[in-house]
């Protein structure tokens, strides 16, 4: 991955980063109060050599001490020297605990020691630092004085006594708010890696590069409104919405440029991608870039485009694939448009016979010689086989994969199901893209009122299935019902 991928992780996973790091604040300042304060203090020790002072003397005192200065610095935890300290001071407590609190130390090269003492009471810290100083001093006099009688050669001075300290040395509430944060910070970093690498759902287009490199038509970005208002026609025209559906027909337009016949599947991995909307969308778009359109709705399980549009169903496709009326009397026209809708007619028991069958072909190619595009809503490629079914005898493919719903895995298999029979994968169409984010799928483009198009003329609604006039027949009514079909073309 390169920086931008982490960059990508980051604005996806901001929310959690951003917690863990405050949790850490929280952990790091709760700490900070629930800790009980304890104070430092310390002495400083001076090692010194008792000689005639001459230079000789004097370097070989200095070797000698801060040889002697280490093995000091050691003895100050030992019993010997912590003993006397704890009876001075009447401490209930043993060497060995005291030990814990007691730490010393020496810089290199000189003859100083430093003696540090810990207790939750700023007085008794001076005074434990005191004594073990002084108890030091006895000890090395104690240990250097020669055998033979007379002083030693050894002489230790405190030349900074130890003072109660005003302040507490821990907790450091600075410390622990910045350690706190940057613990967290790297749990949510961490956390954020972790479900990126198990995160299989595709949320945009660098999710589906990972799983193709098919051409991705376009991106559909979530209208909180498309339940309510589905249609393109229901928004404005020069709205984000009807953009994306006009970006994906002159890109399909390139992409089924070489191919031999102008018929287009669209259909998805699992229910609720928005197929249906999807290609009844594109039939829209193209029929209003001057184009004859047929828009069939195969999916014959869960039929959505007659509830979209406002029209009849029970007479449709099964109707004309089992004979039962001609086809140019099932065709609906719908809008001012050359658009005409076959749809599904009354659900069968066997879809994927139907779908699959001669008559099917026969009336597809009929279709595609009577229209310059036909588009087909088919049902999804995983749980049934008709998509599958159908795609051999068609143009292409056009596959929607639903942004925070589809998995890799999903898509993956929908492909391999696709090319098992042969079919012709034109791209991918990805769907209910986020409007802000690091996935998200926008246009330079003005975008004007919804309810208006750029003339400031209310933009035309047509009517829905509640409110759609029909005749006796259950067919629309109006003056679109009096358009001639589109003759078969030589």
């Amino acid at each position: 991955m390169d920086i931008r991928d982490y960059l990508r992780i980051a604005r996806r996973n901001w929310i959690l980063i951003v917690s863990m790091m405050l949790a850490g604040l929280l952990a790091g300042g709760t700490a900070s109060f629930l800790i009980k304060p304890t104070y430092t203090a310390q002495t400083d020790l001076f090692v010194a050599i008792q000689s005639s002072g001459t230079v000789t003397e004097l370097q070989q005192g200095n070797t000698f001490s801060q040889a002697r200065v280490e093995s000091y610095v050691k003895t100050v935890n030992t019993s010997i020297v912590l003993a006397p300290a704890i009876q001075a001071l009447g401490l209930s407590e043993t060497a060995e605990q005291l030990s814990q609190r007691i730490d010393a130390s020496t810089d290199p090269n000189t003859v100083l020691i430093t003696i540090t003492a810990t207790d939750a009471s700023p007085v008794q810290a001076a005074a434990i630092a005191r004594a073990v100083g002084d108890s030091l001093i006895k000890v090395v006099d104690e240990l250097e004085r020669p055998k033979t009688g007379g002083e030693s050669p050894v002489r230790l001075s405190i030349i900074a006594p130890a003072v109660a300290p005003s302040e507490p040395s821990a907790p450091n509430p600075r410390v622990n708010l910045a350690l706190g944060a940057f613990v967290g910070l790297a749990v949510g970093i961490g956390l954020a890696l972790l479900r990126t690498r198990f995160d299989t759902v595709i949320r945009g287009e660098s999710d589906l590069r990972q799983v193709t490199d098919l051409p991705l038509l376009g991106g559909i970005a979530f209208d909180p409104d498309a339940a309510r208002k589905p249609l393109l026609t229901q928004a404005g025209q020069q709205g984000p919405r009807a953009e994306s559906f006009r970006q994906l027909r002159t890109n399909l337009q390139f992409a089924h440029a070489t191919g031999g016949r102008n018929s287009v599947v669209v259909t998805s991995s699992l229910p609720g991608e928005g197929k249906s909307t999807t290609a009844t969308n594109l039939a829209l778009a193209i029929a209003q870039s001057g184009q004859s359109v047929c828009l069939i709705d195969a999916d014959l399980r869960r039929p959505m485009v007659d509830s979209y549009l406002g029209l009849e169903r029970r007479a449709g496709l099964t109707t004309a694939l089992v004979r039962q009326a001609e086809l140019d009397a099932l065709l609906q026209p719908w809008g001012d448009d050359h658009l005409y809708v076959l749809t599904s007619g009354e659900i069968p028991p066997n879809p994927s016979e139907l779908l699959g069958s001669e008559e099917m072909q026969r009336l597809l190619a009929r279709l595609e010689s009577m229209f310059d595009t036909v588009i087909i809503d088919a049902p999804p490629l995983l749980p049934v086989t008709d998509a599958a079914v159908l795609s051999q005898h068609v143009g292409g493919v056009v596959l929607i994969v639903g942004s925070q719903k589809t998995t890799r895995q999903e898509v993956d298999k929908s492909l391999k199901a696709l090319a098992l029979v042969g079919g012709k994968v034109l791209g991918a169409v990805l769907n209910r893209l986020p409007m802000k984010g690091p996935d998200s799928y926008s246009y330079s483009y003005y975008s004007y009122s919804t309810n208006s198009d750029s003339s400031g003329r209310r933009a035309e609604r047509f009517p829905s299935k509640e409110v759609a006039s029909r005749d006796d027949s259950g067919s629309r009514s109006g003056s679109s019902r009096q358009r001639e079909l589109p003759r078969t073309r030589s």
